[in-house]
């Protein structure tokens, strides 16, 4: 009886010792990934900001720019002349994308959307745009070297306000 009890014991000992590694295996691959997540997460700046960093990068949103939204925009960024004041059909002018715009007032989320939908992403109630809509035209990385384009142009007081959209 001894010896069966001695047995039992045991086996009971080397379930906990496997408990406690399997736990411990758990525990080390669950902080694993939580430092994976950190390391591999962007820094407080955004895709776009770090973008801005990259020559090469602001280069292909200037001439992505400039094949698809200066027309409209300004090779300026100036916008239409009175962007203000609608057509007379009451569609909105193209605004301009320097610190004198509105553009900055938005979150890069809601800009990439409007580059993607265009003037079809407006409600009815808000108004009517002729902007053409990019998604099946622009790649997601052409459209945010675009961003990244019109950001590198913005004073630093803008790119801080703008970051916090």
């Amino acid at each position: 009886m001894k010896r069966v009890q001695k047995r039992h014991q045991e086996i009971m000992q080397k379930k906990q010792r496997q408990q406690r590694m399997m736990g411990g295996l758990l525990l080390v691959g669950l902080l694993m990934i939580v430092a994976g997540v950190f390391w591999l997460r962007p820094s407080s700046d955004s895709a776009e900001t770090a973008g801005m960093s990259n020559r090469q990068f602001v280069a292909m949103g200037e001439e992505v720019y400039n094949s698809y939204c200066a027309a409209c925009h300004g090779f300026n960024f100036e916008g239409q002349p009175d962007w203000q004041q609608p057509f007379a059909d009451g569609s909105f002018k193209a605004p301009p994308h320097d610190e004198t715009g509105h553009t900055w007032h938005h979150s890069d989320t809601y800009l990439i959307e409007s580059i993607k939908l265009g003037g079809a992403r407006l409600a009815p109630n808000i108004g009517v745009s002729a902007m053409p809509a990019y998604e099946d035209v622009l790649t997601d990385e052409q459209i945010e070297a675009v961003l990244a384009y019109i950001k590198s142009s913005w004073p630093p007081e803008i790119l801080e306000a703008q970051s916090a959209r």
